[in-house]
């Protein structure tokens, strides 16, 4: 992915705050290998800036969709401060391996993380040491045996919607390394992010359904 690349993904952009749409396979983080990162594209998304802006939240290497960047330290400071009060409204897209009895619900499974020295590390459901993690779902289409879920995590828990789709559904989203298969490109997406501002309008951007899910039989839901 060349480096400018990035910049033409902008969703969002004020004096405050970017939102882009992370493509599917850029980490957020540095990875050990020294492989392209989100890290190696701030330079290009300053706009005018002389400061590199500075990633709120976290999406996963194989999650595509809205990701917000802060322009300075102050603007972090807040966002972050509206994502610990639960005041962001996030919804994913995501297609799983089955079609769910009902079309909507709540999925309430407490988290924790699970680490072994055979199979490295995973969140896991854990009723008695997990942190509470609420996600409410609704299927938007089926094709094939596969459904397209619009899920709305409540809480901001690491693998939270990978790991309600597994075990509070019982399908895994297509492509999972971790819960599922891991046998096809992952098809989970931050479609919509809302982040509100005192004052001003809320940080907001819609990112479009990538192809990657076409090619699966599921097109952009209304």
């Amino acid at each position: 992915m060349a480096r400018a690349m990035l910049a033409d993904h902008v969703l969002f952009l004020d004096g405050e705050a970017i939102i882009v749409d992370k493509p599917a396979g850029l980490p957020v983080d540095a990875p050990r290998d020294g492989s392209l990162s989100l890290e190696n594209h701030l330079q290009a998304l300053t706009f005018g800036f002389k400061r590199w802006p500075t990633a709120v939240h976290r999406l996963d290497r194989d999650t595509s969709g809205c990701l917000l960047l802060a322009r300075n330290p102050k603007a972090h400071a807040r966002f972050q401060q509206a994502f610990e009060a639960k005041g962001v409204v996030k919804h994913y897209l995501a297609v799983v391996e089955g079609v769910p009895e009902a079309k909507s619900g709540i999925i309430d499974l407490p988290l924790a993380k699970r680490s072994t020295a055979e199979a490295g590390w995973r969140m896991v459901v854990d009723p008695k040491k997990g942190k509470p993690a609420v996600t409410a779902w609704e299927v938007l289409a089926e094709h094939e045996g596969r459904a397209l879920i619009r899920f709305i995590p409540k809480t901001g828990r690491t693998h939270q919607i990978r790991v309600h789709a597994a075990e509070g559904l019982g399908f895994a989203i297509v492509g999972d390394p971790v819960y599922g298969k891991g046998d096809a490109p992952m098809l989970l997406h931050s479609a919509f992010l809302s982040v509100p501002r005192a004052g001003k309008p809320p940080v907001e951007a819609s990112a479009p359904l990538p192809e990657r899910f076409a090619k699966a039989g599921f097109t952009q839901p209304e």
